[in-house]
């Protein structure tokens, strides 16, 4: 999974994460930018190295590896040099499912991380570009992350993961970025105040927040997923888009993919 800053992937795919990983797959988060300027006090490199330590840890909780980029916050661009990098990358992992934003997104970070995964999705094939690290045999499907923007459209629920029973371990991996949901994100979203001082009474707190919540959407895609009978005992879901580019996956595809799909 990539995601542009340190906590975008375990707040979107942490669950699902946690369900490859205790099924003995290889997971992977990487965070493009190094988080340095996501704070209302701490910047640069001070940040940096506390945001990285945040990221390991998370990783180390989810049973995954976490890399940090070394890449500004807030100053990511599409550029060749990142785009190349990011093929290195998912050539490096020799992935099979790579996940990431949808281009439309609030921050330009998202939106850009978005278009370089999009324009390695292809050239992870091609030799002679980054011919220092093998091209991909096999192209990977290309999945986006959930958001709720509508605009230039919106986005369709095509893989929903029944992460219930792994949700406090994806909100204990997320309590690890400390920096983020005690003290950025309720600052910048004024409900600071909100936040308690104890370390269990944060547990509870940050799990409140309703991550991954059952909606309409993800209720029709578990069905497909799961059967009427067991999804309806899902209490938290994560969802997925399937990228126009990459491998088009079929139904059988996907469950052989993400072996969590059972009926």
């Amino acid at each position: 999974m990539i995601g542009a800053h340190p906590d975008d992937c375990d707040i979107k795919g942490g669950g699902t994460a946690a369900l490859f990983a205790e099924m003995g797959h290889q997971v992977k988060f990487i965070s493009v930018t190094n988080g340095d300027a996501g704070h209302m006090e701490q910047g640069g490199g001070i940040l940096a190295k506390r945001r990285t330590a945040e990221a390991k840890e998370a990783g180390r909780r989810l049973g995954i590896e976490y890399e940090v980029l070394d890449h500004h916050d807030g100053e990511l661009l599409a550029t060749l040099p990142i785009r190349l990098e990011i093929i290195r990358k998912i050539r490096d992992w020799n992935a099979d499912v790579v996940i990431s934003h949808r281009p439309n997104d609030y921050h330009p970070d998202h939106r850009y991380t978005a278009i370089l995964v999009q324009d390695a999705a292809y050239m992870v094939g091609v030799p002679n570009i980054a011919p220092d690290t093998k091209s991909l045999e096999k192209n990977p499907v290309f999945l986006y992350f959930q958001d709720n923007f509508q605009k230039p459209y919106p986005f369709r629920a095509d893989i929903a993961v029944d992460v219930t029973a792994v949700f406090d371990k994806k909100i204990y991996a997320m309590d690890a970025h400390e920096s983020q949901f005690y003290e950025w994100l309720p600052w910048i979203g004024r409900y600071q105040e909100e936040v308690p001082k104890g370390k269990e009474e944060r547990l509870v707190w940050l799990k409140s927040k309703r991550f991954g919540q059952v909606t309409d959407a993800a209720k029709a895609s578990l069905d497909k997923w799961y059967g009427s009978q067991k999804s309806s005992q899902a209490k938290q879901v994560e969802l997925f888009e399937i990228c126009e580019y990459g491998t088009q996956p079929s139904d059988e595809g996907i469950r052989r993919l993400f072996p969590m799909l059972k009926k």
